[in-house]
């Protein structure tokens, strides 16, 4: 036997529920209010967005050494794999005395991926590293970054997350600090500053 096809049935009517019926809310059975037309030759209001005043410029003129750079997860495994020294490598990037600072969200998310990153655990406990404590719930460390960031403008995010980057992207007067040619490189940086460009 063959398949049955299945024919389209025309002139079928959709079925309305009727502003009697028990399913219906108050708020459904009113009749919706008719808006006002605007008068253009009214005044009006906008909210702006309030930016502190360090980003008057393109950068960020509040940004200086001693850099306090928050470090992700994935950015301490890939200097491993790099072979690179942290602290040194920030400091050859950026010149100046750096601060590698590391949240609790970091070192909670390091310790959950067990023995394959102890290294990497080991480094984020070093005593140079500056311990943030996070108020939070969760540890999910990416919003924590972004969140902490947000507040304050003093920070360099150094991560190789894509995802994290094109957020933190939107941020404005945040660098960011990432891995290539086995070196740190720095975007989003005066060029007074940060590692010459190759």
């Amino acid at each position: 036997m063959g398949k049955q096809k299945k024919t389209k049935k025309f002139a079928t009517m959709k079925r309305m529920i009727s502003l009697k019926d028990a399913r219906l809310k108050d708020k459904d059975r009113s009749k919706k209010e008719v808006k006002k037309k605007e008068d253009p030759s009214e005044m009006k209001e906008k909210e702006v967005t309030k930016y502190p005043s360090c980003m008057f410029f393109q950068y960020n003129t509040q940004l200086g050494p001693p850099y306090h750079i928050l470090v992700d997860t994935n950015f301490i495994n890939f200097t491993i794999k790099a072979k690179l020294d942290v602290v040194q490598s920030m400091m050859d990037c950026l010149y100046a005395k750096c601060v590698p600072c590391i949240t609790d969200c970091v070192l909670a998310e390091l310790e959950k991926l067990g023995m394959k990153y102890r290294v990497a655990l080991r480094i984020a406990k070093d005593p140079r590293f500056e311990r943030l404590p996070c108020s939070h719930k969760g540890t999910y460390a990416d919003d924590c970054l972004v969140q902490r960031v947000t507040q304050h403008k003093c920070y360099i995010v150094a991560t190789v997350d894509r995802d994290l980057k094109r957020r933190i992207r939107k941020i404005p007067g945040v660098p960011i600090m990432y891995i290539s040619n086995h070196r740190y490189n720095i975007e989003r940086m005066p060029d007074d500053y940060g590692a010459p460009r190759y």
